[in-house]
C-alpha cells in the first residue's frame, strides 16, 4: 500500500486553497464524533471525476474511522455503465433516501449550487458544508472551500486531503482516484496534464491497480446501440468556420427520441464531445443533449482560442477555460445561437 503523505499540496503553486483552508477542512473532519453523520454529494449526471472522487473519499473516511457515511447525487440513481465497477458503490443511496440533516455535507466536483439539483437544500440543513472542487468558476458555496483551479481533477484535491488525515491510499481508493484523474485529463491528453499529474498517477498505480482494465471500462467499451447513435448524431454535425471571429465552431445535437430509438441511456452521450472536438477547422466544439422538452445539457470544448468557461458562466453554467457547460432552454437552434453570441467576447488575447 502507498501513502500520500509525501504528496505536494494541490495549492502549492499559490493558485489553490490557502493553508488556513486546508487546516479548516481537516478540523471539520477531525471534529466529527464517532456517531457523526456525513453525506457526500457529487454533481448531477456524474462523470468519472465526480463519482471517483466522492467514492474514493468515502472509502478514505471509513478508514479514518467515520462510520456513518452516505454518498449520493441528484437525479435518477443510475450509475453510468463505465463506472459500475468502482469500489465503494455500497456507499450510494438514492437522493430521496439521503440524510436530510447530516452533521457534515461534502460536495465533490460541483462548480456551483445549481449542480447539486434537489440536494442543494442539504447545504442549509447540514451542520457544516465542505466543498472539494477544481472549477475556476466555483464561487465557494461551502462553510469551508477547497477549490483549486490549478488541479487537473477534483481527485487531486481529494488525495491531498486524505494525506492530511493520514489515510493510506489502498487499491480500492486508488482505483477510484485514478478513474477520476484519467477521466478529467482525457487519459492524460489534456493541457492540465502536468508532471505532478503523472506523479500522482504513479503513486496510485503503485498500489497494484490495473490501468489497462480501468481504461477499457472508461474509454473503450460501449454498447453497439451507442455506436449506431454516435454515427447518426455525428452525421448531423455542422461546421461554422466564421464563428468566434474566424476561429470556428463545430456542433451537433442529440434528442431524447435519438436515445429511445437506439435504446440508450443519456450517459452514453458524455463521450461524444471527444469525437466532435477533433475537427481541425474549429477551435470550439459543442454537443447539445436534450434532457427534457425544451431543455438541453450543453458540453463545450476549446483548443485554446476561446475561454468557454466565460461562455458558460454568461449562460448560467460554469467550468474550465477549455471545458465547460450549461443548461440551455428553448429549441436547439436558440441554444446554439446563444453560444454564438458569446464567443467573440470570450476570445483569449
Amino acid at each position: 500500500m502507498t501513502s500520500t503523505a509525501d504528496a505536494p499540496l494541490a495549492g502549492a503553486a499559490g493558485l489553490g486553497p490557502a493553508e488556513a483552508d486546508w487546516a479548516a477542512a481537516e478540523a471539520l473532519l477531525r471534529a466529527l464524533p464517532p456517531t457523526g453523520r456525513t453525506l457526500l454529494i457529487c454533481h448531477v449526471n456524474p462523470d468519472g471525476d465526480a463519482l471517483g472522487s466522492m467514492l474514493g473519499f468515502g472509502l478514505g473516511l471509513r478508514q479514518f474511522g467515520v462510520r456513518d457515511v452516505q454518498a449520493t447525487f441528484p437525479g435518477p440513481p443510475e450509475v453510468p455503465e463505465p463506472f459500475r465497477g468502482l469500489p465503494g458503490l455500497d456507499l450510494l443511496v438514492p437522493a430521496d433516501a439521503a440524510d436530510p440533516a447530516p452533521d457534515l455535507v461534502i460536495c465533490f466536483d460541483a462548480a456551483g449550487v445549481s449542480r447539486l439539483g434537489d440536494l442543494a437544500g442539504r447545504l442549509s440543513t447540514a451542520g457544516a458544508a465542505l466543498v472539494l472542487d477544481h472549477h475556476a468558476s466555483n464561487p465557494g458555496f461551502g462553510t469551508v472551500n477547497l477549490v483549486d483551479p490549478s488541479a487537473a481533477a477534483t481527485s487531486v484535491v481529494v488525495e491531498q486531503l486524505l494525506a492530511r488525515l493520514g489515510v493510506v491510499v489502498d487499491p480500492a481508493i486508488a482505483e477510484c482516484l485514478y478513474t477520476a484523474l484519467t477521466t478529467d485529463t482525457g487519459s492524460f491528453r489534456f493541457e492540465a496534464t502536468t508532471p505532478a499529474v503523472h506523479q500522482m498517477a504513479a503513486r496510485l498505480l503503485a498500489t497494484g491497480i490495473s490501468p489497462g482494465d480501468i481504461s477499457r471500462r472508461v474509454f473503450d467499451t460501449r454498447p453497439f446501440g451507442a455506436v449506431r447513435l454516435f454515427g447518426e448524431v455525428l452525421g448531423r454535425a455542422r461546421l461554422e468556420p466564421a464563428a468566434a471571429a474566424g476561429r470556428g465552431l463545430v456542433w451537433t445535437f442529440a434528442t431524447l427520441d435519438d436515445l429511445a430509438r437506439h435504446d440508450q441511456r443519456p450517459y452514453v452521450l458524455e463521450a461524444l464531445i471527444d469525437s466532435v472536438r477533433c475537427t481541425a477547422e474549429a477551435d470550439v466544439s459543442c454537443v447539445v443533449k436534450q434532457t427534457r422538452p425544451a431543455e438541453w445539457a450543453v458540453s463545450m470544448r476549446s483548443k485554446g482560442a476561446v475561454d468557454v468557461s466565460r461562455v458558460a458562466v454568461a449562460l448560467g453554467g460554469g467550468g474550465h477555460t477549455f471545458a465547460a457547460g450549461f443548461t440551455g432552454r428553448g429549441s436547439v437552434e436558440q441554444v446554439v445561437e446563444s453560444i454564438r453570441g458569446q464567443l467573440e467576447a470570450a476570445l483569449i488575447d
